[in-house]
């Protein structure tokens, strides 16, 4: 029996416009765990360069739950779904990673940063403030959730780019704020948030 910690983590929390995104990552043995870290304390450029190697090396899921069901369901409940939606995506791609990897028996663990458990399908679930800086799985989901809102936030820029979403992703800067109040919201505004 091997022991598989999952880790789970969200990105998007605090901005007042687009998705909130996560991750889901179990890591290999053999895994380079010395190029994660939780994805703030990392460089752009190391963090897609450690996506590319999360990506290539380890089982992952994404989640991503959109504006509209934030301000539906409010941010909280959208970042646990987000992490669910993250965990059914590792779990369709789990038995073929167990079988090119040799694991016949295996326990799962889900191992969350912060106060919260996701309404994941594990049986052993646990939440740790700052898991994001202290188990590399929670690290590996931390940096393809932040990567990845990153990447829809570019692409948000180009359909938008009064509003600079390149810049700022939408986080609640005096920049961002400014150009809500002159121009008006964005299509991808959470209508929740006060800007």
């Amino acid at each position: 029996m091997i022991d598989l910690m999952c880790g789970l983590d969200e990105a998007g929390r605090g901005p007042l416009a687009g998705p909130v995104t996560a991750g889901a990552v179990i890591l290999p043995p053999d895994f380079p765990i010395e190029i994660l870290n939780d994805s703030k304390k990392l460089s752009e450029k190391k963090r897609d360069a450690a996506e590319l190697i999360i990506k290539e090396k380890a089982l992952w899921g994404i989640g991503i739950v959109d504006h509209q069901t934030i301000d539906r369901m409010n941010i909280l409940q959208a970042s646990l779904y987000a992490m669910k939606l993250a965990y059914d995506m590792i779990l369709l791609k789990l038995d073929d990673w167990c079988a090119k990897n040799n694991i016949n028996e295996y326990h799962i663990l889900c191992m969350t940063d912060g106060n919260k458990i996701p309404p994941v399908s594990c049986s052993d679930v646990k939440c740790q403030p700052k898991a994001d800086a202290t188990y590399p799985a929670v690290m590996a989901a931390s940096i393809i959730a932040k990567v990845e809102r990153d990447r829809i936030m570019y692409q948000m820029d180009k359909l938008y780019p009064e509003y600079g979403y390149a810049k700022h992703k939408g986080y609640p800067t005096k920049e961002h704020r400014e150009i809500c109040k002159k121009i008006g919201p964005s299509p991808i505004q959470r209508l929740t948030f006060s800007y």
